[in-house]
């Protein structure tokens, strides 16, 4: 009996250790706190990222699905308020104009590329939204616009001078975009802004001004890269009025946007030949080819250049022809600028479907082959080091105004980097870059996809908890879509 009664103390006090290492090993939540930041009132200052367009447009869904609506989400438990956004008035996307359309619907994916979702927009630029909205994401906009009174003036739509997605909420005709953030006394914002200062240059093929040296933006063409002084005396301009009165904020650096779908998903050689082709192809060429060499001889041309000129076709996939501005104006000699593209080039997006077709139906008129691509289809290097440039000037500028106001600091452009070298694994998924496939971006080329989204807002939160000590949870990536249907419920 007591032998009995011995083993059975052994098992119960067994048991108990086993309990009491449960109790140790438990995985103990950490409270959700703000740390030293309030975001009683947040507001956020930005471009389309911040409004949720995706897909060419921008739609309900979209921008529920807003990288700073997930975010505002995240603050609600470490004592966030409400986050209101200037709603579009569909799923479909678009915009009116007193009845006109100025921007069409949203894109889809057939199953075989995207297309526009069928329907007409219903949102009308001229039925104003009353009240104020945390979300100032203006599609569109650049850096510059923040402070441009009259931004947001309907009478100025059609013109230019004003934006249709800010004319929709903005609280006057004369007011600007941090005035109407400033309006709301915020104890925390968020600025992510910049990208638009070189973005419409890249997606137009370069067809634009490098402004640098120019400090006057209202004499800047919509496809225009900002000056980088203007840029830094902006931003600071930005970060001094938000931060007047003690609020708190996160702020983003700039990715090279020429990383995006939209300038990698075109490889630079995408038109295959074969052998007879390519010596019709080289006799087309062949009178261009020998004025170069003739160029050289009389020394008015580079050996170097000459070669880089030659236009070459062999059996296989060829490099597309160009017209690049760049080169030696031999045009005094009957010489055009013509080249074909290289490793170093980028071809945008909406080449993939005007490449390789025919001239007003001539079957010898061959876009890209035997008639040279326009500007407008291929980012030069040239061009793409001129992006470069203006980004790492304005990055510079981000970085240190951070440094001095205190503030939480993404890093986008390494983001952004990873996302198109190696990807991001989460759980069971590999989220990448790649056009359609890849889940980050949506099918305009340019702008994330719900997924997309909610990654740039865990950045964000990761940014926060880092800086302000706040415990904000991350949304799981797994719960987010990657492309939208044809119809949205």
């Amino acid at each position: 009996m007591i032998k009995n009664f011995k083993w059975l103390l052994l098992v119960s006090l067994s048991f108990v250790a086993c309990n009491n290492n449960d109790d140790e090993d438990a995985v103990v939540e950490i409270p959700i706190t703000p740390g030293s930041a309030t975001f009683t009132s947040y507001v956020a200052l930005g471009d389309s990222f911040a409004a949720g367009y995706s897909d060419g447009a921008l739609f309900k869904a979209g921008q529920s699905n807003s990288y700073v609506n997930i975010l505002s989400q995240q603050l609600v438990p470490a004592g966030g308020g409400a986050f209101t956004t200037p709603l579009m008035a569909d799923n479909i996307g678009g915009l009116l104009l007193g009845g006109n359309v100025i921007a069409g619907t949203r894109l889809y994916f057939n199953g075989k590329g995207p297309v526009p979702v069928s329907g007409k927009p219903t949102t009308e630029v001229t039925n104003h939204l009353a009240g104020t909205f945390n979300n100032l994401g203006i599609p569109g906009a650049k850096s510059y616009h923040l402070l441009a009174a009259g931004y947001g003036n309907t009478a100025g739509v059609a013109s230019g001078k004003a934006n249709p997605y800010y004319a929709r909420f903005a609280t006057s005709g004369t007011t600007t975009v941090l005035a109407d953030a400033l309006a709301q006394n915020p104890t925390f914002f968020s600025l992510f802004i910049g990208g638009n200062d070189v973005l419409a240059y890249a997606t137009s093929g370069g067809i634009g001004v490098n402004q640098t040296g120019n400090i006057d933006p209202s004499t800047y063409g919509s496809n225009d890269i900002t000056d980088p002084n203007v840029f830094a005396n902006v931003y600071n301009a930005l970060a001094t009025n938000l931060t007047a009165k003690g609020a708190k904020g996160v702020v983003a650096n700039l990715p090279y946007v020429t990383t995006l779908p939209y300038f990698t998903t075109v490889p630079y050689n995408p038109v295959p030949l074969t052998a007879a082709s390519a010596t019709q192809l080289n006799a087309g060429y062949a009178q261009y080819n020998g004025g170069l060499q003739a160029m050289v001889t009389n020394k008015l041309l580079t050996a170097e250049e000459a070669t880089r000129r030659t236009i070459k076709f062999v059996a296989g996939n060829n490099a597309v022809v160009i017209v690049d501005s760049y080169l030696t104006n031999l045009s005094a000699y009957g010489l055009p600028s013509y080249r074909q593209v290289t490793k170093e080039d980028l071809v945008v997006l909406t080449a993939r479907t005007f490449i390789g077709t025919a001239v007003g139906g001539d079957p010898t008129k061959v876009n890209g082959v035997s008639v040279p691509l326009a500007d407008q289809w291929v980012l030069s290097k040239d061009e793409i080091k001129e992006v470069q440039i203006a980004t790492d000037a304005y990055n510079k500028t981000i970085s240190a105004i951070a440094e001095s106001k205190g503030l939480a600091f993404v890093d986008a452009k390494s983001a952004m980097m990873q996302l198109s070298t190696t990807g991001v694994r989460f759980g069971n998924y590999h989220m990448t870059a790649a056009y359609v496939t890849g889940g980050a971006f949506s099918l305009d080329g340019v702008h994330p996809s719900p997924r997309g989204y909610a990654y740039i807002a865990n950045l964000f939160v990761n940014a926060i908890n880092a800086k302000y000590g706040a415990t904000l949870r991350n949304v799981d990536l797994a719960q987010y879509q990657i492309q939208y249907p044809a119809t949205i419920q």
